[in-house]
């Protein structure tokens, strides 16, 4: 489904620590950096982490999304964003340049790219002024190798998945090199069904809602890219990018048995029984291009870089949800609630960045630049509700009768500017010691416009300065240390804000928010790394107004027709549980985290090891009774609870031959209970295995996830003063079989193209 109900179910993915898996090859490893391993593996260079993984077999076959989810300090529990050190979302970068993707895409296009392109993968867990990212975003930046031969190579992959339903992909990257001139390109196309099943409850000692049953989303996806890269001399390169994606997602649906249990007219204590089924239908196109101009204007690495570029992202989405009154057994009868909703969404952005890095002889950098988004959403909203009587007729809310639905559409525009500027200073003191410091000054200015009264006319325009500093030491040949500080915002993203309700029920459902304000992130981290194979990373964060999702109940007082309360026959009022799930503002939280690692190689690289353990503490204060939309009071709902959680993760390769043909792998993670914005997140853990066969050319791998199905999300929260509890058991059958096969085609010798970043970097990733 593409409702954002349990968004913040799903949002426990980025409390789990790395999955950080070494691949080792035996080979030469000075020109491999990247995603193998080889002899240092793993090791600190001033403000990043550098994994190099050389051309081993171990990357021939992966793909380059695989492979990130196995890097030290990175990793994956959805198998579809990356998270690093556990928490901070991770924004990909190719040689040294933002990709030209939304999220969705890049997944894809990660999921198609073969390993074997790949010479490195730096982690930059606190990026530097220079970047232009998100709240605490990392970056994962890949660098691709470069050969110098002129010619055509390729790689076409094809694989198929059994989870709760089967699914397939298949994909080919083409890579072409003349002279001055390099194309890439790649297309690829998959289609599955995500099966999930809910139980959510929610209530007090005196009524109580239970919403239990399956929700399916079948979606086909196609997508590609083409690059162009030319030489115009020796010292600038123009290129062009433009990506494509499209997803459809039609008859997604939920079938949900709803349980309540509330007092009756009659003043006792009832169950009732009623059963929702929603059926959605979906389209989505992400569609953008990039214009890159370089310009080295020394022989020290100084460079002018300028990029401009357009994104039109288009979403057409439609829902039928009916609720009808059943029995025990289940059996339906008359309808008591549909509502028919059209949400659609449609985003343009245009943007352009600046940036000039001068290099001086006395290892000393500096970097200043800019960047300019303008971005208009359009979020034509319609919503016709239908009531109904014990009878089958239409009435309103209040059950008096009526000749049409209940329409509430809503036109919402939103117009945002951000204007940025940055400069860093970089110095080399000496072949032990350097360090950088940096600022970032950002303007944003934004309206908001509706038909609706409730916010018609929404204006903001706020500034940001943003420090940032690191420092970085090499004891010896075997120690170092390094220092970082960061500050950062994060702003909401644009169908937070697009104020629509997303019905589950037809009394529960979630709330954006147009009122929505960005978020402080402030970051101290501190890192010691031994040999390049053990670390110690010690981290603390404070986030201001924290956005999130928090849970609203209350019992509603039923209004008459004369919208006076309905009494029982004691006199008492007749109320009827009522849930919303409220992106908004939240207080404030904390994050401090000690990880301890090792990644290493044993037995002549047999064995290649990462295994990490860690402690974090989250310390929550938030607090929220008022309906930011319409003002409605509930009972408080406070999470001001402190937890402390264990984190272990291991990724091990095991090569079982001398030739380097057969490979096994077994990786295992566990997450301890934890507190979060929702309450408290159980445990979660999955062992996956897989084993490849590496001959000549092809590569097949046979790969099992979450074998022991125990990477399932419960989200308890029983700990309000008002006595309201809330429940989520969330179960995304992550258990699955696939079976892949990769064949590398044509010159092995073809140049990479350079890849080139987008303008429009951060816009991309707030459209989902």
């Amino acid at each position: 489904m593409k409702t954002k109900i349990l968004m913040a179910a799903i949002f426990f993915s980025g409390l789990i620590y790395a999955q950080e898996t070494p691949k080792k090859d035996t080979a030469t490893t000075k020109n491999i950096e990247a995603v193998s391993l080889t002899k240092q593996v793993f090791k600190k260079q001033s403000d990043r982490f550098v994994y190099d993984v050389a051309a081993s077999p171990v990357a021939k076959g992966n793909t380059a999304f695989n492979l990130l989810k196995q890097t030290p300090l990175v990793s994956s529990t959805d198998d579809k964003t990356l998270k690093i050190i556990g928490k901070n979302n991770a924004v990909i970068f190719i040689n040294g340049r933002k990709t030209n993707m939304d999220a969705e895409s890049l997944t894809q296009f990660l999921k198609n790219t073969p390993a074997e392109n790949i010479q490195k993968i730096e982690v930059i867990t606190l990026p530097g002024s220079e970047y232009q990212v998100e709240s605490s975003d990392g970056i994962i930046n890949i660098v691709l190798k470069k050969k110098m031969t002129d010619g055509l190579n390729g790689n076409m992959r094809m694989g198929n998945a059994q989870s709760y339903y089967n699914s397939s992909y298949a994909g080919v990257s083409l890579n072409y090199r003349k002279d001055k001139l390099g194309i890439s390109s790649n297309i690829n196309t998959s289609q599955n069904i995500q099966e999930q099943y809910y139980i959510l409850r929610n209530g007090n000692d005196n009524s109580s809602n239970q919403s239990e049953g399956r929700v399916s989303d079948p979606n086909k996806n196609l997508g590609g890219y083409l690059n162009i890269d030319y030489q115009l001399n020796d010292n600038s390169n123009l290129a062009l990018t433009y990506n494509s994606w499209a997803n459809r997602s039609y008859g997604s649906g939920s079938n949900l048995f709803n349980t309540i249990i509330a007092p009756n007219e009659k003043g006792n204590i009832e169950t009732r029984y009623s059963l929702t089924k929603n059926v959605e239908n979906s389209r989505s196109y992400n569609n953008s291009l990039n214009l890159n101009y370089e310009w080295k204007t020394d022989t020290l690495g100084s460079k002018l870089n300028l990029n401009a570029a357009y994104l039109n992202y288009k979403r057409f989405q439609n829902a039928d949800n009916r609720t009808y009154t059943t029995d025990l057994t289940r059996q339906v009868f008359n309808p008591s609630t549909i509502i028919m909703q059209s949400t659609p969404q449609i985003i343009n952005n245009f943007s352009s960045t600046v940036d000039y890095i001068k290099k001086f002889k006395n290892d000393f950098t500096v970097a200043i630049g800019g960047n300019f988004n303008k971005t208009k959403t359009d979020n034509d909203t319609k919503n016709d509700t239908y009531y109904y009587d014990k009878d089958g007729n239409l009435v309103d809310q209040y059950g008096k009768p009526i000749s049409s639905p209940i329409s509430t559409p809503n036109h919402f525009i939103y117009d945002e500017n951000i204007y940025g500027f940055y400069v860093t200073l970089e110095k080399k003191f000496s072949d032990k010691f350097s360090g950088k410091i940096g600022s970032r000054y950002e303007l944003t200015s934004s309206v908001g416009k509706s038909d609706n009264s409730d916010f018609s006319n929404i204006e903001r325009d706020y500034n940001n300065w943003l420090p940032y500093a690191s420092l970085n030491y090499a004891i010896n040949d075997k120690n170092n240390i390094s220092y970082a500080f960061s500050s950062r915002m994060r702003r909401p993203s644009f169908w937070e804000l697009n104020p629509v309700k997303n019905y589950l029920t037809n009394v529960n459902y979630t709330q954006n928010n147009p009122f929505v304000k960005a978020s402080s992130v402030y970051t101290n981290e501190f890192t010691y790394m031994f040999k390049s194979s053990y670390f110690l990373i010690i981290n603390h964060s404070l986030t201001k107004n924290a956005i999130t999702q928090v849970p609203l109940q209350r019992d509603k007082v039923r209004l008459d027709a004369n919208n006076q309360p309905v009494l029982d026959v004691h006199g008492n009022q007749i109320t009827d549980r009522e849930l919303r799930y409220i992106r908004t503002n939240f207080g404030d939280k904390q994050e401090m985290s000690a990880m301890i690692g090792m990644q290493k190689s044993f037995f002549k690289q047999y064995w290649t090891t990462n295994f990490n353990i860690g402690l974090q503490r989250n310390i929550n204060n938030g607090f929220l009774n008022t309906d930011p939309i319409t003002g409605d009071i509930f009972p408080d709902y406070v999470n001001k609870i402190k937890s402390n959680s264990l984190l272990i993760q291991t990724n091990n390769t095991v090569r079982l031959d001398k030739k380097k043909t057969w490979f096994l792998g077994v990786n295992y993670w566990y997450v301890d209970n934890q507190q979060i914005e929702l309450g408290q997140l159980k445990s979660l853990m999955s062992l996956d295995a897989n084993i490849k066969k590496v001959w000549n050319d092809w590569t097949f791998a046979l790969e099992i996830y979450d074998l022991l199905k125990t990477n399932k999300v419960v989200i308890n929260d029983n700990s309000q003063a008002s006595g309201n509890y809330n429940y989520i058991n969330q179960n995304q059958y992550n258990q699955s079989l696939n079976f892949s096969i990769t064949y590398n085609f044509g010159n092995k010798k073809v140049q990479k193209i350079r890849d080139i970043s987008s303008a429009e970097k951060d816009i991309k990733n707030r459209t989902r």
